[in-house]
């Protein structure tokens, strides 16, 4: 039983997973409150499977792009109990857990998330010959890079706000497929799904030395201007 944590914006979600398909799964809509959060909704997702903490045999987490406090409550979170029950541990990129659901589209697939600033934290990931892969790394852009990155035709996903969803049918026309909010929810049970075909070409990341994916600093670490 695979359970995975993902704090990485204000919509968080864990899920388990088991023989190839989500045993079980929450998504909440977290604020600022992923500290207080997450745990007992860890502990109400176990319950509901009638799972303890002993069944579980891997942890995935979403390691970001996000906002800065949620995704370290994660990994945080996430290192701990790969420590106390010695479980093997996967860090998947946010992005890539919010485009995954798209995997089997024939286009390209671009996630978006808000970066502050008027910017946008994206990627960009297709279905290759069987393969899915990451064709654009994770990057920070402003609406105009946005607009570059879809390119000739792209499905666009993500938490896309009605004013950015306008924008873009204005500015990229039949270029942008966007996907409805109902669609384009973050899925932890996409996040366990990939976890796990990890799990099984033995790709584990190191407990201690995962690390987020913030493509910014943290406010606090940078200078002022004197």
């Amino acid at each position: 039983m695979l359970l995975a944590i993902d704090t990485s914006t204000q919509v968080a979600g864990v899920a388990l997973w088991q023989a190839e398909t989500v045993f079980a799964e929450l998504t909440w809509h977290a604020g600022q409150n992923h500290t207080a959060e997450l745990i007992p909704n860890i502990q109400l997702l176990l319950d509901i499977g009638r799972i303890s903490l002993e069944a579980l045999t891997g942890l995935a987490v979403a390691k970001g792009p996000g906002s800065f406090n949620g995704v370290r409550v994660g990994i945080s979170a996430a290192k701990g109990l790969a420590l106390a029950r010695e479980l093997p541990l996967v860090g998947i990129s946010t992005l890539e857990v919010q485009a995954y659901p798209y995997a089997p589209c024939r286009y390209p697939v671009v996630p978006v998330l808000p970066a502050g600033r008027g910017e946008y934290a994206v990627a960009k990931y297709q279905t290759w010959r069987g393969a899915w892969r990451c064709v654009v790394k994770e990057q920070i852009v402003d609406f105009a890079g946005l607009c570059d990155l879809i390119g000739r035709r792209a499905l666009v996903t993500g938490e896309i706000a009605p004013e950015l969803a306008d924008r873009l049918r204005k500015a990229v026309a039949a270029k942008a497929l966007i996907a409805r909010p109902s669609a384009a929810l973050r899925r932890p049970g996409a996040l366990a799904e990939l976890a796990a075909q990890r799990l099984r070409r033995g790709e584990v990341d190191d407990v201690s030395s995962l690390q987020p994916i913030y493509l910014r600093r943290p406010p606090i670490t940078r200078r002022k201007a004197s």
